[in-house]
């Protein structure tokens, strides 16, 4: 009910190892609802238990936040390295593993979140955001200012892969 939304809140705080099972539990329930309309039931099948899990590099980095609320709103972070290696470039940092509750969605949940993550990467030098949207979540970065790159495909564990979008912003 749109009353009962209104009134619901949620404060952005950095992420814990303890939050490893709620943003499991976040990313399973954000994945599977938002991105049914943009891959294939069999392609999500095989992709969700590789993609919900909460990363422990990115819960202990302190670059990686919730939206406390209950269950959890959202998550979301940022790194220098690039996702699925170490590579750094100066300068240069990527959005990761961002996530919204489906009952969360277009309430500023992961806009707050990307707030916070660029407010901190600014403070820290970096000038440039890249991002792997997923297919679904391309509207949201180009919403927050991401021009589109190109399509790409993310390699991901066992010989899967997520057709994506490369993004970037400068900040």
């Amino acid at each position: 009910m749109a009353g009962d939304t209104e009134s619901r809140t949620f404060h952005v705080r950095r992420a814990v190892p303890a939050d490893a099972a709620a943003v499991t539990a976040l990313l399973e329930q954000s994945y599977a609802t938002l991105m049914a309309d943009a891959y294939d039931k069999d392609v999500l099948d095989d992709l969700l238990p590789k993609i919900t899990r909460a990363q422990p590099v990115l819960l202990e980095s302190g670059r990686f936040f919730v939206a406390d609320a209950e269950p959890l709103a959202g998550c979301g972070g940022w790194s220098f390295e690039r996702p699925g290696g170490d590579e750094i470039v100066d300068g240069v940092a990527h959005v990761r593993h961002f996530g919204v509750h489906p009952a969360w969605t277009r309430q500023g949940v992961g806009s707050a979140i990307f707030k916070r993550c660029r407010d901190e990467a600014r403070r820290a030098g970096i000038e440039r955001f890249l991002c792997y949207a997923s297919i679904n979540g391309e509207s949201f970065y180009s919403a927050l200012g991401f021009r589109r790159l190109k399509p790409i495909e993310v390699d991901l564990p066992d010989g899967l892969v997520l057709p994506s979008i490369l993004m970037e912003l400068d900040l």
